[in-house]
């Protein structure tokens, strides 16, 4: 058996590192804040999700093969071809919905890591399967490490990415993700060899590399798309413009009754339910019949109407700022104040601020400053 000599096209080598990055990093952000979500909103990110990164590795695969060189012509079966994408669409899509619609434990979460690299790997030895006018030759080596490497590097990005929905969490899985994908694939290639193969496979329709190109052209530019929508949320700048008038400046503060650190409000992220201390929320925020609750790092949803919500949190000293927002003043660290209206400003860099109305205007810039003052004593 004589085997052919094979090199790789560095630039298209390089592309489908970046693509598997840009899919991931897609794939996970649209499945963030999901527990705020209805259950259609829900259904429908999980769906735009797993092509962003089913496809994501089908299309990583495809771009590296497309740098491959043969000294051989060679073609791909376009039914195995379209059936290796599905094949990792669907794996994808069970290993979501695991984590988004079923509880979210450490077992949950490790088997739809493991998942997902099974899924790598199917995608990956079906679409070699594919090959026509050559065929390839697998070590025993080579499928155990990608197999290895595929299982343990999905269920770490999990992990990293659904241990907390942070944006940095969800960075570094992605890294974490891409690193995977690409690591399964050339290893898997560095241990497999390639045959000349006279016979075509009529299994499906042959397409060419150029046809195949075409295709993993269409569905790159749609994932670059869906990345730079879904990346815009992470640029959103910080909310500490210049006040239109002058600013009262309040120093951060620690919980100024003890009341609040009893004072625990259920809240479910992700499909857990947590008690989060009443003392750690910076605000919460109505959201249609339910409430929004943010600390320093976090957003929850809470089952709470506000009008449950104002009853329970004004009594251990947050204030009504806005008829859909209660501020715990402990945590502002900025009031600033136009003509009809004010905000107030928290000490999380990705905090939104809270609305003054109105009406609440004086009452609310008399308290802030008078709790200054008694800090200051």
């Amino acid at each position: 058996m004589e085997f052919l000599n094979v090199n790789h096209s560095p630039g298209l080598v390089a592309m489908s590192c970046v693509l598997a990055f840009v899919a991931g990093f897609t794939g996970l952000s649209l499945t963030r804040e999901l527990a705020l979500a209805s259950m259609l909103q829900k259904k429908t990110s999980v769906a735009l999700a797993s092509v962003a990164l089913g496809g994501g590795i089908w299309a990583m695969h495809f771009v590296a093969m497309l740098g491959l060189q043969l000294p051989i012509l060679f073609y791909y079966d376009a039914a195995i071809t379209l059936v290796s994408a599905l094949s990792a669409i669907l794996l994808v899509g069970a290993a979501l919905i695991l984590l988004h619609f079923t509880e979210r434990t450490p077992l949950i979460i490790s088997l739809a890591g493991g998942i997902v690299g099974v899924g790598v790997l199917v995608m990956h030895y079906i679409g070699m399967s594919g090959l026509e006018l050559c065929s390839a030759v697998y070590s025993v080596s080579g499928v155990v490490l990608s197999s290895l490497v595929a299982i343990v590097l999905c269920v770490l990005a999990i992990w990293i990415a659904y241990g907390r929905r942070t944006k940095r969490n969800i960075v570094l899985g992605t890294l974490c993700f891409a690193i995977a994908v690409c690591s399964v694939h050339f290893l898997a290639i560095a241990e497999t060899n390639f045959v000349e193969e006279p016979m075509v496979s009529e299994f499906g329709s042959a397409i060419s590399n150029q046809t195949l190109a075409l295709g993993v052209i269409f569905f790159s530019f749609v994932i670059f798309g869906a990345f730079l929508w879904v990346g815009v949320t992470y640029l959103e700048p910080a909310q500490t413009a210049k006040p239109m008038t002058p600013e009262e400046p309040l120093p951060p503060a620690p919980p100024m009754a003890p009341a609040p650190a009893d004072l625990r409000i259920p809240c479910a992220r992700d499909g857990i339910t947590v008690f989060v201390r009443a003392a750690d929320v910076r605000f919460v925020r109505a959201y249609g019949h339910y409430t929004q609750v943010f600390t320093k790092d976090e957003q929850f949803f809470c089952a709470w109407p506000v009008a449950e919500a104002s009853r329970r949190l004004l009594a251990v000293g947050f204030l009504q700022t806005h008829r859909s927002y209660l501020v715990n003043p402990a945590w502002v660290t900025r009031f600033e104040r136009t003509k009809d209206a004010g905000r107030c400003m928290f000490d999380g860099s990705d905090l939104p601020s809270a609305p003054v109305s109105r009406s609440k205007l004086k009452v609310i810039q008399d308290i802030l400053a008078s709790q200054v003052s008694a800090t200051r004593a």
